[in-house]
């Protein structure tokens, strides 16, 4: 497919996916507006740091209104839906912002999209609402589980983007990323925290040690999203993004500490941990169906993603700290 002049739309482009998908659709000659979530201080997440930017519409307004969804999404011929609430420790605190966020704010794109006509709707899901896998590798079919306020918010937006599929018939793709990693991730997630941990000292403090994720460079995500707007045999169709390998978090840290040269102290930190039935110890997806319907595969392996990520956080470790973005 031809890229070149698609007017396409992508909600959460300043956060860590949104962004460098983004920028991969410049590069590929889309007409990209960017749409962010906007805040006093007129600032665009990593957007204000791409070399991209300059070459994008930025549009801000918030997902969970309806009139700026739909100032945003019209006259667009595709839309990449990623804005969402994502942290699972404050949906703990604050699970009715997640379910405003994530289930009416894609219902706010549903509606837009289709009252506008987009030729075609990517909406990001999580391999969170599997949960814990009853059975491995988990395909599509596998049933979904709200083991947190988060993954309870996600199941309830992919339900409703199902029912404007057979509702309305949106032409629509649902696809589910696993452990996405890469350059600009947020300290919240496990890589960025043991590579930070790492930079500054040899002893590092994790939560649950046991549990294993299927981990794919954002590279390799960026791909799917662009592959399931560019089939149409993907429409009406939930994906899995996965590497089809799993890793604990223990050995995860064991081989973060190996590329970047050091010996390692790891302890538990209570306050890292889930609570027991909210846990997810498993995550190891079957990505069949994107193999055999869109032709992806993963191309950048976990070692060789995590030497890039690596590379990336020190480079970039100067305020780092201090960036916190609203997707």
């Amino acid at each position: 497919m031809n890229w070149g002049g698609k007017k396409v739309l992508i909600t959460g482009a300043g956060g860590f996916i949104g962004s460098h998908l983004a920028e991969r659709l410049v590069t590929l000659g889309a007409n990209v507006k960017a749409f962010v979530h906007y805040n006093s201080s007129g600032k665009h997440g990593w957007l204000d740091q791409s070399l991209f930017a300059q070459e994008m519409e930025i549009q801000s307004g918030d997902i969970c209104d309806p009139d700026s969804v739909f100032m945003a999404v019209k006259g667009q011929e595709f839309v990449f839906h990623l804005a969402a609430l994502i942290a699972i420790p404050y949906s703990y605190i604050s699970p009715l912002s997640y379910i405003r966020t994530n289930i009416e704010g894609t219902a706010n794109i549903l509606r837009s999209a289709r009252t506008s006509g987009v030729e075609r709707l990517i909406c990001t899901s999580t391999s969170e609402v599997y949960g814990t896998a009853l059975y491995t590798p988990i395909d599509e079919k596998h049933p979904l589980q709200g083991q947190s306020p988060y993954s309870a918010s996600k199941i309830g937006a992919d339900k409703m983007i199902e029912a404007f599929y057979r509702s309305f018939d949106l032409p629509v793709v649902t696809v589910r990323p696993f452990n996405t990693f890469g350059p600009r991730q947020s300290l919240r997630a496990i890589i960025p925290t043991i590579i930070t941990q790492l930079m500054q000292n040899s002893s590092i403090n994790l939560g649950n040690l046991k549990s294993t994720r299927d981990l794919n460079y954002i590279d390799n995500t960026v791909a799917g999203f662009i592959a399931s707007a560019e089939n149409d045999n993907a429409i009406g169709r939930v994906i899995n993004f996965g590497s089809g390998k799993e890793i604990s978090i223990y050995d995860l840290a064991l081989l973060i500490s190996s590329i970047m040269g050091k010996s390692i102290e790891i302890s538990v930190d209570e306050n890292r941990l889930r609570p027991e039935k909210s846990e997810v110890e498993q995550l190891l997806a079957n990505n069949s169906l994107a193999k055999s319907l869109l032709n992806w595969a993963p191309q950048v392996s976990l070692e060789e993603g995590l030497q890039k990520t690596v590379e990336w956080f020190q480079s970039n470790r100067e305020g780092y700290n201090t960036r916190e973005f609203v997707l």
